[in-house]
């Protein structure tokens, strides 16, 4: 391709500011990289942070204060699982809930035998779990998830109310979701986020997930611009992406734009005027 004519210009409400994490280390990364297999046994079902796990959720929550991102950020959307919503909250919630303070906690104490304090909503935004952002489907019970009733005493103030039902309908114990599946799910979730006003969003995912809607895209730049965005991301990584809206999927208005002309007033262009003269005379 030619790199020389690759910048591209859109207006700035028909863009997104995806903030895509990748989950802290769980139970099931440990014994996985020891064993493959381990990932069919039902001792990981709904794996949890690992003490290390949550060094990393303690490290990159420094990191999005330090940047100025925690203040941006309009809205947390994570997948409904211990590992997302542990780390979720971990990086992207408030500080030590106390007894006393006029907010709902987004973490219990102990939530999922983490052994950590409970988690203030305080001057936090909004945290949803969604499905669509869920990792690869079926077989491995890591990858499965509790009922979402046992979830709300543990995470009171995130929102489960977009997802359907109750028990787990999506994961079968038999058949494992393709690539494909999982990418044309990632396009899917992309799709949804353009029904959401908010323009800075934090997505707190999974590695296959975020692995294979990322590689829809990058093929029309620069190869070291492709790598950026579909390599594999670590355990609690964090890479910033922008998303455009090309087919006016969104529906918000500018809400910088000024229309100019206010009062009223002559502001032909001198180029225009030319020609305009120009025109006339050749009449």
């Amino acid at each position: 391709m030619d790199t020389t004519v690759a910048q591209t210009l859109y207006p700035l409400h028909r863009c997104k500011t995806l903030h895509l994490v990748r989950h802290a280390q769980g139970i099931h990364n440990v014994e996985g990289e020891k064993n493959h297999d381990a990932y069919l046994s039902y001792d990981l079902f709904d794996a949890h942070l690992t003490p290390l796990g949550w060094k990393q959720v303690h490290n990159l929550r420094k990191h999005v204060q330090a940047s100025g991102l925690s203040k941006r950020i309009d809205l947390v959307i994570t997948s409904p699982l211990l590992r997302t919503m542990q780390t979720a909250v971990g990086v992207f919630g408030g500080e030590a809930y106390t007894d006393g303070i006029e907010a709902t906690p987004l973490m219990a104490a102990n939530a999922g035998n983490s052994d950590h304090s409970a988690i203030s909503s305080l001057n936090c935004p909004p945290f949803v779990a969604v499905e669509l952002c869920r990792e690869h489907l079926g077989v491995h019970p890591c990858d499965k998830r509790r009922n979402i009733k046992e979830y709300r005493p543990l995470f009171p103030a995130i929102d489960f109310s977009l997802i359907e039902n109750d028990d787990d309908v999506l994961w079968t114990p038999d058949v494992r979701e393709k690539n494909e599946e999982v990418a044309a799910r990632g396009l899917k979730f992309l799709s949804w986020l353009w029904t959401r006003k908010e323009k800075e969003i934090a997505v707190v995912t999974h590695s296959g997930f975020l692995y294979h809607m990322l590689s829809s895209f990058g093929n029309d730049c620069h190869p070291t611009v492709k790598s950026e965005i579909c390599t594999h991301f670590a355990n609690c990584e964090l890479r910033s992406v922008v998303i455009v809206d090309r087919s006016l999927m969104g529906s918000d208005s500018s809400t910088t734009n000024y229309p100019g002309k206010i009062p009223h007033g002559l502001d032909l262009p001198s180029d225009v005027a030319g020609k305009l003269q120009e025109n006339n005379a050749n009449k």
